[in-house]
């Protein structure tokens, strides 16, 4: 049972990232059929921690010693993911080993890999530093489209607002679907969201392109025709071989799979900046129908083209 939680707040904490986990665990909300946890907040040791936020610091007032015998650390986002005291690591190790829960979130998680507990784990972190994170950590099992991932009491999430939702699922596994509900309510959040982070990267179009660069542009303002291969490779001035082989080189992938990002990318533009029917966007895209464009909406950003015009469309006004 989930009762007792320890947040440890590293050099540079993020204020909003140690605050999802005092704003889930460190508050009473019995009165509203909530739960109650015995919250600690720790630091390397005693004293003033700075935080990332511009000119001010915060006091706590336990050391690592608070992490011993509590049922969950936690690991907000910190400054400087290369300098993690040898001392935090044990913790976390020790924490690991006796059954408790460890949780991280947004780079949190390099904490975590450096004590050694995200190999031959599925993980995740912040969508802009997963790359960074395989380099470091190449025994990790790296998914970067999720929102969280519960691997073995491990429990890693994606960047900020993520870590209410790996929060909230640590709750619900623990003590239940109206435990979070009550907790979420509170919060006014959703209990659950729908899709993973993909749908929030920001995706640049490839412009390191060399032969292929006009060609490229030209795609882009030609989604909605077939962009067959031979059609391709004939625009192109080459063999369908010649063309394949070099399209890879250039872009790191096949035509199929670059056009479909884009496409994807053009129909969420569309989806933020329009208010076209899903069938006419799946059009002009170059998805043909709606059902083709929800299949490739989901497979590459883990939602649906509704869930996201719902989320990132501008409200109306007036």
């Amino acid at each position: 049972m989930l009762r007792s939680v320890a947040a440890i707040a590293l050099p540079n904490v993020a204020p909003f990232e140690l605050g999802v986990a005092c704003e889930v665990f460190g508050i009473d909300r019995r009165d509203t059929g909530g739960p109650a946890f015995d919250f600690t907040i720790c630091g390397i040791e005693p004293g003033i921690v700075p935080t990332k936020g511009a000119g001010y610091s915060i006091v706590v007032e336990h050391g690592l010693e608070a992490t011993r015998d509590v049922d969950l650390v936690i690991v907000p986002a910190y400054g400087d993911t290369d300098d993690v005291p040898e001392v935090v690591l044990d913790a976390l190790r020790a924490a690991h080993e006796r059954g408790a829960w460890v949780l991280s979130i947004c780079s949190g998680s390099f904490a975590l890999g450096y004590a050694g507990l995200l190999d031959g784990r599925q993980c995740t972190t912040h969508w802009m530093y997963t790359e960074e994170m395989s380099r470091r950590f190449p025994q990790a099992r790296l998914n970067p489209a999720v929102l969280y991932v519960d691997d073995e009491h491990v429990i890693t999430s994606a960047g900020t607002a993520a870590g209410i939702d790996a929060c909230l699922h640590l709750v619900r596994r623990e003590l239940g679907a109206a435990a979070a509900s009550a907790i979420a309510r509170r919060m006014v959040v959703p209990p659950h969201r729908d899709g993973g982070q993909a749908q929030y990267v920001d995706t640049p179009l490839p412009c390191d392109a060399d032969t292929l660069a006009p060609l490229l542009a030209w795609m882009m303002e030609n989604l909605e025709e077939e962009l067959s291969v031979p059609d391709l490779a004939a625009r192109a001035f080459v063999s369908e071989r010649t063309f394949a082989r070099r399209f890879r080189a250039e872009t790191g992938t096949t035509p199929a799979a670059w056009v479909t990002r884009q496409r994807v990318v053009r129909a969420q533009e569309m989806l933020e900046r329009s208010d076209a029917s899903i069938e006419e966007i799946a059009r002009l895209c170059g998805f043909g129908t709606a059902a083709v464009l929800r299949h490739h909406f989901a497979r590459t950003l883990g939602t649906s083209p509704q869930a996201y015009r719902r989320t990132f469309a501008p409200a109306p006004v007036g």
